[in-house]
């Protein structure tokens, strides 16, 4: 017995730092900061389109009025309570400050001091800071519009901006690395546990979304019959490129329809086998490349193709990202660089 006890023993311990050891790894963070400069231009563009009407969707008495959000949220989440009759808790899931901005000059106020976080955020002026902040902006739009104008890149935009966080988003190609530079620290920055923390974090949530994707799929009959993408292209209203000659080479577009629900119910389990996560990653970015070209969805594909970057190796990274940031280095930092 004690020999059996022992043997549990090492067992757990060997699989709890192998755990330790994958989800802690000390990281290059040149991917982490990729997706930073990459997810921040799309945080500050997406925010920039709401200032085409932010009154309408943000105050009292636009298109989405405060009460009428309360409300959907309440049927929403406890419909069983609304039937009968029961006055059930406000279920506000996540935290938002406009409810307590109003309209008008302090609304737009904070609006623009939000892009400013998120132009930070992109350039790398006090990363870590403007992180946080950023997910606190994001998160209050969101909240505020849930669930009248709450759609997936809204969803990739808050789990990209939590995630960024967590590490050394500023580490590299930043400006925070040139005032750096500009005070003699000339080394590359060192791996970091908590660059691999957020990247896993990032790459562990791509996979929940395509499983959950693929698992509702399987609850559509056009995706099992192989009509679904023939449909959604052939639907004028996300139609962004004519791709109804799909018509004639309906085994092709059976094809795309089941290799997508293939992709996406086994992208959790093939993306962390080293030979097959290329073909993987190359896959899931093809997909999303076709659905924001023919169904419209650009920023959607595109905040999706930023997750998968999470698995892109850091060397590939440095090797097409370095020679661009040296450019800049040599241009605002100069001798320094020169002498390091």
């Amino acid at each position: 017995m004690r020999s059996l006890a022992s043997a549990v023993s090492d067992y757990c311990r060997g699989l709890w730092q192998a755990w330790d050891a994958w989800l802690f790894a000390p990281t290059d963070p040149a991917t982490l900061c990729l997706i930073r400069v990459l997810a921040g231009s799309m945080l500050l563009y997406t925010h920039v389109i709401w200032s085409k009407d932010l009154g309408a969707f943000f105050g009292p008495d636009g298109f989405l009025p405060a009460d009428l959000m309360d409300a959907s949220r309440d049927i929403r989440f406890f419909p069983e309570d609304v039937r009968v009759g029961v006055e059930p808790d406000n279920p506000r899931m996540l935290f938002s400050y406009f409810p307590w901005l109003g309209g008008g000059w302090l609304m737009w106020l904070v609006h623009v001091l939000s892009l400013v976080v998120f132009f930070c955020l992109t350039i790398g002026l006090f990363s870590r800071t403007m992180a946080v902040l950023a997910f606190v902006a994001t998160v209050s739009y969101v909240a505020r519009v849930t669930p009248g104008a709450y759609f997936g890149l809204d969803k990739v935009n808050c789990m990209l901006a939590m995630y960024l966080m967590l590490g050394p988003c500023g580490a590299r190609y930043s400006v925070d690395r040139l005032f750096a530079m500009r005070r003699g620290r000339t080394e590359d920055p060192p791996p970091s546990q908590s660059a691999g923390l957020a990247l896993r974090m990032i790459q562990l949530h791509m996979c929940v979304i395509y499983l959950f994707s693929g698992l509702g799929k399987l609850q559509g009959d056009m995706w099992w019959n192989g009509s679904a993408t023939w449909f959604a292209v052939a639907s004028t209203e996300y139609r962004s490129l004519d791709m109804t000659w799909l018509a004639y080479y309906l085994p092709l577009a059976d094809f795309l329809t089941h290799s997508t629900v293939f992709l996406e119910l086994f992208y959790c389990c093939l993306v962390w086998n080293r030979w097959c996560r290329p073909v993987v990653v190359a896959s899931a970015i093809g997909m999303h490349v076709f659905i924001a070209g023919a169904m419209g969805m650009i920023t959607f594909g595109v905040a999706m193709i930023y997750g998968n970057l999470a698995f892109v190796p850091a060397s590939w990274v440095r090797a097409v990202c370095d020679p661009i940031a040296r450019r800049f280095q040599l241009a605002l930092v100069g001798e320094r660089l020169e002498e390091g």
